[in-house]
């Protein structure tokens, strides 16, 4: 039978998990990894089950989190299916399409730079800077991002929207910066980059269910939160690495050029520079091998 309902996306990162702080909570290896996967879990259940109080009448999970087969499948609610495992050729929005009614973000985390916990972007240190602009910009017009930024580009551009948004208070700020009508969760609030105030996890897990369920039912009504209109416009990436070893591999790819020694350009619509970073990325991690919070 066909399924009824709002189509919910959520993608689920780690660092912005309730309860989570260091890197021995949210690498596989660490001393609290199995803990953290326990925690993540929960998490995304939580946004699952206010998905379906919103009305949803299916929930697509994609597991986005370094290996990115953290979430535990059996524990995982049983309304939702996973999308597990990588390489995936759109990492953190593998499997999202215009089919879509709505994305959730959950346990996502600060750019780069930002003193929220456990704050990066995409890879622990090896990226310093990311900009997303318009073609034609002038310099320092083109808007710094981390992950939270260019997810929620990308998945308007397709255009689904995104309603909302668990991670630390920082990470909060930074969606509000990007669209006021996220709703956004702080389940903990940084004082330092592994270290938080925690919200207590009850608190925390009912606060994102109602936020979910609010945000799903305002995109199943267009008179409240009308559709988006699909952006195929081209805008300009660019990303400044620490090793301008990883910016002079990168301008062999054609499309790519070099800023600087270490800052690479890319232009494109929005999509297909988000596959095209995923290339990045791959690039980088043959070139460095580094572990991700030193």
């Amino acid at each position: 039978m066909e399924k009824r309902g709002t189509k919910v996306y959520i993608s689920a990162d780690m660092e912005g998990v309730t309860g989570l702080v260091g890197a021995d909570d949210v690498q596989m290896g660490g001393r609290d990894y199995d803990r953290g996967r326990v925690m993540m879990t929960e998490d995304v259940n939580a946004a699952v089950r206010g998905a379906l109080a919103g009305g949803a009448g299916e929930v697509v999970v994609n597991d986005t989190h370094s290996t990115m087969r953290n979430l535990l499948v059996e524990s995982l609610h049983p309304a939702a299916s996973l999308v597990r495992g990588k390489p995936k050729p759109m990492g953190m929005l593998q499997d999202l399409d215009g089919s879509f009614d709505a994305v959730v973000c959950v346990g996502y985390h600060a750019r780069a730079g930002a003193l929220g916990v456990l704050s990066h972007s995409f890879m622990g240190h090896e990226i310093e800077d990311m900009w997303l602009g318009g073609v034609g910009d002038e310099p320092g017009d083109a808007r710094a991002m981390g992950e939270i930024g260019f997810a929620y580009a990308t998945a308007t551009a397709i255009g689904v929207p995104v309603v909302a948004l668990t991670g630390c208070d920082v990470a909060c700020k930074e969606i509000e910066e990007w669209d006021t009508r996220v709703r956004a969760v702080p389940v903990k609030y940084a004082r330092d980059r592994f270290a938080a105030r925690l919200r207590p996890a009850e608190e925390a897990r009912a606060a994102i269910e109602a936020a979910v369920a609010d945000g799903v039912r305002e995109a199943a009504t267009p008179a409240v939160r009308p559709r988006l209109v699909p952006d195929t416009g081209e805008q300009v990436l660019a990303v400044r690495w620490q090793s301008a070893s990883v910016a002079q591999q990168l301008e062999g790819i054609p499309g790519v050029s070099r800023l600087d020694d270490r800052t690479v350009r890319a232009q494109g619509s929005l999509p297909v520079l988000f596959r095209l970073f995923g290339v990045f990325m791959g690039v980088a991690y043959s070139l460095t091998g580094q572990p991700p919070y030193c």
